[in-house]
């Protein structure tokens, strides 16, 4: 089977969510899934959820947590390099079949590795490895790239009335 390249982008909310629903797609029909959340850290109950299949869906956070807007510390972007690199060398063998890169586009944003850099991980992907990229602000090369773009759009959201994130729904 092809694998392609996804891109989920936007200022919705959803993103993450997508991805970890594909991820979860992919290891009911019995792949192997990786995934390198950059710039985030932390206990969400997804990712205790995806620890019941940790034989199939392999998850690695490159971030320190302490940032979303503003400059990245030079931990940050250390951090982001470490990804970057190992995320690539387990596209480059492909042994996984879906491969998911979560706040990728930030992580590009934010200057942790470089737009350029995440086109050549397209092109060095083998033929079969899906490969998904989350995150806001996708820019316009990535957009081409891809093979598929999800835009999620705010267009309501309790959050503005200020609901705080509540445990099992948006964390």
């Amino acid at each position: 089977m092809k694998g392609h390249i996804q891109i989920y982008t936007g200022n919705g909310k959803g993103k993450t969510t997508a991805a970890l629903g594909l991820a979860l797609r992919a290891a009911g029909a019995g792949k192997k899934i990786f995934i390198g959340q950059f710039l985030k850290s932390g206990d969400y109950s997804e990712l205790k959820a995806l620890k019941k299949l940790a034989d199939q869906i392999k998850v690695e956070h490159y971030g320190l947590g302490q940032f979303v807007k503003g400059n990245p510390s030079k931990e940050d972007i250390e951090a982001g390099i470490k990804g970057y690199k190992i995320v690539a060398r387990i596209i480059e063998k492909g042994e996984h079949d879906l491969v998911i890169l979560d706040e990728g586009n930030i992580a590009v944003k934010y200057k942790l590795f470089s737009e350029q850099e995440l086109l050549d991980l397209f092109e060095k992907k083998p033929d079969h490895v899906e490969v998904v990229v989350t995150g806001r602000g996708a820019s316009q090369a990535i957009m081409e790239k891809a093979d598929l773009v999800m835009e999620m759009k705010a267009i309501k959201h309790y959050f503005q009335k200020g609901v705080k994130a509540r445990v099992g729904i948006e964390k």
